[in-house]
């Protein structure tokens, strides 16, 4: 009877694909990986996948990657709150084309297997808009929050991100929450602030993607 009640359990591991949590990571340099978090095979829960980056002069930098393989820096990690914040992609200039790092994976897209989302605190902005979306659901008005940002923050800098249809909305349950959107035909940058004061200046907005994760079972 125990016996088989070993291999019940054994079979139902495999058949999810996961091997029971280890204890907590060591630090990646001076950064604290805090349960349930795993950065290799040794620690962690392997749903909740991170990765140390110790080029940097042996300074570690925690990254998250997307279902698309792209490394985003990790500012932040909330273990009471489930929620960190990664870096959101830098804007690059591409001839006369407004253009984010992940351009040519079409922006973030999370894995819909693991235990990530894009938490509905996230104000994302867009840039480099076509004229198509002026027929969409976003703020793409003279009013828009991007045209603060526009304005204020990218003056000055040489880039085509200054000027062009931009949009901004507010992440929410009518949008999917794994997947933040770049493509030609639609917007080809984008950048996100994390519970956004719009009174607040500019350059004191708190610049971020917001992941939060369901907790262990």
């Amino acid at each position: 009877m125990v016996l088989t009640f070993f291999v019940l359990m054994l079979m139902n591991i495999i058949k999810t694909g996961h091997v029971s949590a280890l204890g907590s990571c060591p630090k990646c340099g001076n950064v604290e990986v805090p349960y349930p978090f795993s950065t290799d095979d040794t620690c962690g829960d392997s749903r909740y996948k991170i990765y140390c980056n110790n080029s940097n002069n042996g300074n570690g930098i925690l990254e998250f990657k997307s279902a698309e393989g792209f490394y985003y820096k990790i500012l932040s990690i909330d273990p009471s709150a489930q929620r960190l914040i990664i870096s959101p992609p830098d804007l690059v200039q591409d001839g006369d084309t407004c253009q984010t790092s992940d351009f040519s994976l079409q922006g973030l897209r999370l894995d819909e297997h693991l235990p990530f989302n894009v938490s509905t605190r996230n104000t994302v902005i867009l840039l480099n808009c076509s004229d198509n979306l002026l027929r969409s659901p976003l703020n793409c008005t003279s009013n828009s929050l991007c045209r603060v940002f526009q304005d204020k923050l990218l003056e000055g800098k040489n880039n085509a991100c200054k000027g062009g249809l931009c949009c901004h909305y507010l992440k929410d349950s009518h949008m999917t929450s794994y997947v933040i959107r770049v493509r030609v035909g639609g917007c080809t940058a984008y950048t996100s602030v994390v519970d956004i004061r719009p009174e607040d200046p500019v350059e004191k907005w708190s610049y971020g993607i917001e992941l939060q994760w369901l907790p262990p079972n």
